[in-house]
Parts: structure tokens; C-alpha cells; sequence
């Protein structure tokens, strides 16, 4: 069992990291269970006093016969030739060859002081599926790269690695982010489209006129697209607690109070008239109505965007979730305010001709 734990580490570190790191956005790739191969030199103790070799000297030769060097770059016939020379160990065999000193010119091996064998390094955790020891590896992202372009691209590239690798070993993923990252975005999009559907049918209920509802209605498609484009100026991510935290009936508070008052002024000066009202006339009525109104949607307005204030404050992991929250509504709250106040105004006066 250990023999076969240390072969699956050995192909974690060795073929299937090395590979997966070159995925795009991946910063790297830790990894658990098995054990890490290594190869123990075990000293002889009296062989070593008899020779006059300390445990030093072992490490020191040892570290100095297990290296590569680089002797620069060979120009012939227009190519440059890489040079280096290559003293890594590659098994127990070349390792017990190891030169560790010399004595009156005859050369001390590392098997004539002590063996050499094959184990495994002290390990910090174990991983295993089905009661059958696996070795677990988990993809690490960069900071600020896009977790489902990232995930996506280490499933791809995991099923290349996949197909190159022994009979014997399996490589499949365990947690596949993107599939979270899809249904979050799934069940945001769901929220935003009922949330926006119930208002509409709330404005087209109360406010008894089909296109001035249709006008209040209108302030949440323009919010939103207005937001998205606030949020990626500001590399605000997208999600479940920053696009979950709208309200779209706070959005449209502002347009209805204009929506209403301005029927309301149109409603007076159209009474007892045959014909509709100038379009003149309906643009100084609006404008006299919505700055009626815009004492009332600032103070609304401003009351809630001080109530989200506080959450720009947090640092940490507090910061990390709920600033992005913050930061998209108060951004909505200003368009939707912008939008109450000239968007609407302008629109009313233009389409409505009869109240």
C-alpha cells in the first residue's frame, strides 16, 4: 500500500503538476496524500570514525555530487548549442557511487559507509476514496483572475494530462468549480428576472396607466446596464452578494413618485380640454413636477446609500464580501436617481400626450 501510495505521489509531483501549471490564471497546484519519494542514507556510525568522516562531510559531499550546472552556449554553423552538465541522481544505484571522500588518493564511496535505500518523507495528511488512498491535488487561483474562465481551463487541460499518463493511474476532478460558478450565476440571473418581472406587473397594476408604467419599468433595464458598466470599471465581481444585495422596488422608488406627481399635474391641466396638451406645455408641467419631487427621492435616496456606507468600511474577509454588495447599490441608487430625474421626466412628457 505504501509502495503504491508513494507511485501516485510520484506522478502527482512529477507529470501531472509540472503540466497543469501552465494553465492559464492557475497560480499552483498543492497537493495531498501519498508519499513523497525519497531516497535515506543510512551512515555507518564506525566506518565513518575509522575513516575520519563526519556526518558534514557526508551532507556536504552529497549535496556537492547531486547538482547541475550551466556552461553556456555553443555558436556553430549559425545554431547556439545549449552546454550544462547534469549531476543530478537519478537512482539509489548512482547515489551509493557517490564519491564522499579520499584517503592516500583511494577513493571512499557512500556504500562503504553506510546504505542506501528507497522511503518516504514524513507526511502531513492522508486522502482516500472509497477506503482506497488517492492523492488529492487542488488547483490554486492567482488573485483577480476569473474563477470559471480558470476552473474551466484546468478541466481542460486536466483531461489532456489524462489521456498521457499510465494505464494504471486515473486523474479525474473531485470538486469542479465551474459548475458552482454556473449555477450561482444561474440562480442570480433567475432572482434579477423575477424580482424585475413582479415589479412590473406591480407598476402596471397601481399606477392604472400602461405606458407610464411602462416608463417607471424601463428604469430597471437602463439601471442595470448602467451598474454593470459602474461595476466593471471598478472590477466589482459579478455574484450571488453583490447582485443578489438589488432591490429592484428601491430602483424604481424615485420614478414612481415622479411617474405619479407628473400624472397627477398633466391630469389637472389636461381636464376639461379637448385636444391634448402641447408638448411644450407637458415639458413645463413635468419639469414643475419632478422638481417637486426631488427633495423626497434625495433624502429616500440618500437614507438608504447611508445605511450601505458603513459596509465600505470593512477590511478583511468581512470587506472582501460585502463591500462588493455595497458598492453595487449604491451605484444603482445614483443611476436610478439620475434616471427618475431625467429619463422619466423627458420620457412622460413625450409619449404621454393624454393622461
Amino acid at each position: 500500500a505504501a509502495d503504491k501510495a508513494t507511485y501516485l505521489r510520484t506522478v502527482q509531483d512529477w507529470i501531472v503538476t509540472p503540466q497543469l501549471k501552465s494553465s492559464a490564471g492557475l497560480a499552483g497546484v498543492d497537493s495531498l496524500g501519498g508519499y513523497t519519494k525519497q531516497y535515506l542514507v543510512v551512515p555507518d556510525i564506525q566506518r565513518m570514525a575509522a575513516m575520519k568522516i563526519t556526518l558534514h562531510d557526508l551532507a556536504t559531499a552529497l549535496e556537492r555530487n547531486n547538482t547541475s550546472a550551466g556552461a553556456g552556449v555553443v555558436n556553430r554553423n549559425g545554431e547556439g548549442l545549449a552546454v550544462r552538465a547534469d549531476g543530478r541522481v537519478r537512482n539509489a544505484d548512482e547515489l551509493a557511487r557517490t564519491v564522499i571522500a579520499t584517503r592516500e588518493s583511494v577513493p571512499i564511496l557512500l556504500s562503504q559507509i553506510g546504505t542506501v535505500r528507497t522511503g518516504q518523507a514524513l507526511r502531513m495528511g492522508s486522502a482516500s476514496e472509497n477506503g482506497h488512498e488517492v492523492v488529492v491535488g487542488t488547483a490554486v487561483m492567482r488573485i483577480g483572475e476569473n474563477s470559471r474562465t480558470v476552473s474551466t481551463g484546468v478541466g481542460e487541460r486536466l483531461k489532456e494530462i489524462g489521456r498521457a499518463l499510465p494505464v494504471d493511474v486515473v486523474v479525474k476532478p473531485v470538486l469542479n468549480r465551474t459548475e458552482l460558478v454556473n449555477s450561482t450565476i444561474a440562480t442570480v440571473a433567475r432572482n434579477l428576472a423575477e424580482g424585475a418581472l413582479l415589479v412590473i406587473v406591480v407598476l402596471f397594476a397601481l399606477l392604472g396607466n400602461f405606458r407610464a408604467a411602462l416608463i417607471a419599468a424601463l428604469v430597471i433595464p437602463i439601471t442595470m446596464l448602467l451598474t454593470s458598466v459602474g461595476m466593471l470599471r471598478a472590477g466589482v465581481s459579478a455574484n450571488l452578494m453583490s447582485l443578489g444585495a438589488l432591490d429592484f422596488g428601491l430602483i424604481v422608488d424615485g420614478a414612481v413618485i415622479i411617474v405619479e406627481n407628473a400624472l397627477r399635474r398633466l391630469g389637472d391641466a389636461q381636464h376639461g380640454r379637448a385636444e391634448p396638451l402641447p408638448l411644450r406645455q407637458r415639458l413645463d408641467l413635468v419639469a414643475a413636477s419632478a422638481r417637486e419631487m426631488i427633495r423626497p427621492s434625495v433624502y429616500g435616496q440618500a437614507i438608504i446609500i447611508l445605511v450601505y456606507a458603513p459596509l465600505l468600511t470593512f477590511t478583511g474577509v468581512e470587506g472582501k464580501m460585502f463591500e462588493p454588495m455595497a458598492l453595487t447599490v449604491i451605484v444603482a441608487l445614483v443611476f436610478a436617481f439620475i434616471l427618475s430625474m431625467t429619463f422619466v421626466p423627458a420620457a412622460i412628457a413625450i409619449w404621454l400626450s393624454r393622461p
